[in-house]
């Protein structure tokens, strides 16, 4: 078979796994890793099978992988498909480039930092820099160490005792925060965790007690680390206090929006990062709710500076980087070196759609969560587990169960959902109860597949509270 046919043939398995994640129910195989194992082979030979047999590999592949496009799919901050970024991935793969200098990536340098720019103005950010990372984790560490590296210009390159140093995160903040104190040398136990108001949202009035209290005790503030858009309620911190409060104390704000950043684009929803054209740094996943493929997120800086500090290589990075290409080289503001074009699916997408379609999906998005929530909110046997501001909806079945049995309940409701196939949703806690979290991020889904999903959660809980022993 040549490259040509063997391609097509791919394509061919592709779009028919597209076109069925959209008609099938069965969203996810309920085999165990165990039986999985044994029914797929994945041993490595020594005598390689020819390209031919790599099409039953993708056929094994593409039967046993989750069906992240399908309307039931709610689990994660992300899903749904983009067929303009599927070619974008194509199309990257096809020209296997890096993104070190413009030399060997020309185009896609200026569709990467076209992208970049764009992305800082819609944030208010009169002047920016940036970079497309791994992830919004990637991102968080980055707004660290730039925070560290405007707190001493000579960290990066004399080192840097942090053990004395601190920084304030909301107590609902995402892991990567602690992850990244661990990078950049504090420790994640000078990650001081800042009480949330009821809505989860980080409080600024405990802001300043923390950072007053860490003052009085001979520490050294040096950055404050909001969110916008939590990963279980949803939540938006109030940036612009807590930008007050930063500045005032000369701290630097990093706002992780790895979830809500696309809020930015809807005139209805923007004012959920109101404040954000103060921060001094930010994150933003596009392939969250923006629905492009994984991975495809950035960092954005006002100070691009403070960026290319980070990210010096001093001189011995001379085979790359020559002085006719010192202001476009995008590898000078990235922590990697070999780094795919993850741009170019996202600029496709973007040219495809425009701001006004990303804006058409964010609205239509944030429709549909209220349109479950409500749903949860009419149903006897449900209840809400949190205020919703984003798109998580999160709540839990309780029926008629003692309220002491009811985390056991939910626990072995979502296994059975899971066993059944058609929703993936995640399982999480709030106050010391186990909820389902659901999160609208797919543009598959409809007010008709939620219908569904309540229903099956509906019959589900009431065959657990059947099966429950009487008191």
């Amino acid at each position: 078979m040549g490259a040509e046919e063997f391609l097509d043939e791919v394509l061919f398995r592709v779009k028919d796994f597209l076109n069925r994640s959209q008609k099938e129910d069965i969203i996810r195989s309920s085999l165990s890793r165990d039986s999985l194992g044994k029914t797929v082979d994945l041993k490595l030979p020594i005598e390689g099978h020819g390209i031919d047999a790599a099409l039953d590999d993708i056929d094994s592949v593409l039967r046993h992988s989750v069906h992240t496009t399908a309307p039931g799919f709610m689990n994660p901050l992300w899903g749904g498909m983009s067929i303009a970024s599927i070619a974008g991935e194509l199309v990257t793969a096809a020209t296997n480039t890096a993104m070190y200098t413009y030399e060997i990536a020309p185009v896609a340098t200026l569709i990467e930092s076209t992208i970049i720019s764009r992305m800082g103005e819609l944030a208010g950010f009169s002047t920016s820099k940036g970079t497309l990372t791994t992830g919004g984790s990637n991102g968080n560490m980055l707004g660290l160490l730039c925070a560290r590296q405007s707190m001493d210009q000579k960290s990066s390159s004399l080192g840097f005792d942090g053990r004395n140093s601190v920084v304030f995160v909301s107590e609902e903040a995402h892991y990567s925060y602690s992850i990244a104190a661990n990078v950049i040398g504090i420790g994640f136990m000078n990650l001081i965790k800042v009480r949330c108001d009821d809505d989860g949202r980080m409080r600024p009035d405990s802001l300043e007690e923390e950072i007053q209290r860490a003052l009085n005790s001979g520490q050294r503030p040096f950055a404050v680390l909001a969110t916008s858009g939590t990963t279980v309620r949803g939540s938006f911190d109030p940036l612009r206090p807590l930008a007050e409060i930063s500045h005032r104390h000369n701290l630097w704000m990093h706002v992780d929006a790895a979830w809500g950043g696309a809020c930015l684009f809807s005139n209805q929803y923007r004012s959920l990062m109101d404040g954000i054209e103060l921060a001094d740094s930010f994150c933003w996943d596009a392939h969250k709710m923006m629905g492009i493929p994984l991975i495809c997120s950035a960092f954005i800086v006002k100070d691009g500076d403070i960026l290319r500090q980070v990210c010096s290589t001093g001189t011995e990075a001379h085979y790359l980087y020559h002085g006719e290409a010192e202001d476009v080289d995008l590898g000078r503001y990235s922590l990697q070196c070999g780094r795919r074009n993850d741009a170019l699916k996202l600029w496709l997408a973007w040219r495809e759609i425009g701001d006004a379609g990303w804006a058409t999906m964010v609205d239509r998005f944030m429709e549909l969560a209220t349109y479950l929530e409500l749903k949860v909110e009419s149903t006897p046997e449900l209840e809400m587990a949190s205020s919703r501001m984003w798109t998580n909806v999160c709540f839990r079945y309780v029926g008629n169960t003692d309220p002491e049995k009811l985390n056991s309940l939910n626990v072995e409701l979502r296994h059975r959902l899971l066993q059944d196939g058609r929703f993936m949703v995640s399982k999480s806690t709030i106050d010391e109860q186990i909820i389902l979290r659901s999160v609208i991020s797919n543009n598959q889904i409809t007010e008709q597949s939620l219908d569904s999903y309540i229903e099956k959660i509906v019959e589900l809980g009431r065959d657990i509270e059947r099966g429950l022993p009487a008191e």
